[in-house]
């Protein structure tokens, strides 16, 4: 089979020869330079690199034509969902139509969606009318309607607020207001085949990804999956017509227990969601899709760990780009028996000014598991208030 992938995720995290023979299919990788660049030498495939600041969609139709026999694209990354639309198309091979891509990247597109489903979302304003409140008073969110990690969200105590920032936004199509919702906030990752949920795991967010943009660490653990949970999900699969690959689906649990949609993406959650749900389930999340999408056969489950898996980043973009990083992780968190392994950003590394929960780039990243989720909780949030991540003014502007 003749494979085009548009590589956007880190290959470190999808790790593709775990889920495609590169001896027995002819695969062609094609990407931006800081992309390309971590695809490993030996790796048996041919590479197209992009230029940096080239238009993702422009530069791989421009390098590729029918006549290159390409028989699937591969995009396994949120803002490559609907741009392989267009590869496919330039390309002639069939796919999911535009519409339904749309309803799993737009946030409003996929509330609309939900309409009359019985399935509680927030109420949402994505075009207010001039002069007009909005028709709830509370908190209220302002968000893009397509987006990741928390980027560009802000909370605001009051809609009247919210609406203020809203109506000076300078591109105000590209955002969307929402009413607060208190809860918990829950995310379900697993796998659609033939729109079947095929794999699902549940976990419980540690503090909430709006506050990971503004400095405050987040992670999230592993609990057990309820019929209730799982209906939920097979519900939200269902009447957004999501037909395969992995599923991120975020939402609330109401101090009664009400469940309710925040959003959904057709590919599988960042952080460490890949390795905990591999632990958990034993089921390699990137690899699984990779056979749906490209209609192999599913790779075997490995044996799970009979424990409940969690996570804990510690933001780096919002501190001093010219500080020195200070990082102080005590000794009982370090030999805590909850631990599996804590990333401590390398000496002299400075963190992104981007967003990012990669392990890798963060400046603390601890990955832990215990059997009782409940246990599992209380030392991710104790980490969370002892564990910090600072920076201080280097000597030479100190004087």
């Amino acid at each position: 089979m003749k494979i085009l992938v548009i590589h956007q995720v880190p290959y470190r995290k999808i790790a593709y020869h775990r889920g495609i023979d590169h001896e027995r299919h002819e695969v062609t990788y094609i990407g931006h330079p800081h992309r390309m660049a971590d695809l490993p030498e030996d790796l048996p495939c041919r590479r197209i690199t992009l230029e940096a600041d080239e238009d993702l969609v422009a530069g791989v139709c421009a390098r590729t034509s029918r006549a290159d026999g390409f028989e699937k694209v591969l995009a396994l990354s949120e803002f490559g969902i609907t741009e392989a639309w267009h590869v496919r198309r330039h390309l002639g091979i069939e796919g999911a139509a535009l519409d339904a891509l749309e309803r799993v990247r737009d946030k409003v597109r996929m509330k609309e969606a939900l309409a009359g489903s019985g399935l509680r979302h927030p109420r949402f304003v994505a075009d207010p009318t001039p002069c007009r409140p909005l028709p709830w008073e509370g908190r209220t969110v302002l968000k893009p309607r397509q987006g990741a990690s928390s980027e560009d969200v802000s909370v605001h105590e009051t809609a009247r607020a919210a609406l203020s920032a809203f109506r000076k936004l300078p591109n105000p199509e590209e955002f969307q207001l929402e009413e607060h919702i208190d809860g918990d906030i829950l995310h379900a990752d697993g796998l659609v085949d033939g729109g079947r949920l095929v794999n699902l795991a549940v976990s419980r967010y540690v503090n909430k990804p709006v506050q990971y943009a503004s400095g405050v660490p987040l992670g999230s653990h592993q609990e057990s999956c309820t019929p209730a949970h799982r209906a939920f999900a097979e519900q939200v699969v269902a009447v957004l017509g999501i037909e395969e690959g992995c599923i991120h689906l975020e939402f609330f649990e109401t101090a009664d227990g009400e469940l309710v949609f925040l959003e959904v993406a057709n590919r599988v959650g960042g952080a460490a969601v890949i390795s905990t749900h591999e632990q958990h389930t034993g089921v390699h999340l990137p690899s699984h899709e990779i056979a749906i999408r490209l209609d192999l056969e599913r790779p075997p489950a490995d044996r799970p760990t009979g424990r409940h898996h969690g996570w804990l980043a510690f933001p780096g973009h919002h501190l001093a780009a010219d500080g020195v990083p200070e990082i102080h992780v005590p000794e009982w968190v370090r030999t805590h028996p909850c631990v599996d392994r804590i990333h401590i950003l390398a000496p002299g590394r400075q963190c992104p000014r981007h967003i990012t929960y990669q392990e890798w780039e963060v400046p603390v990243f601890i990955e832990a598991s215990h059997t009782d989720p409940g246990q599992l909780r209380s030392f991710l949030e104790e980490c969370a208030r002892t564990v910090s991540a600072t920076t201080r003014q280097r000597e030479d502007q100190a004087a």
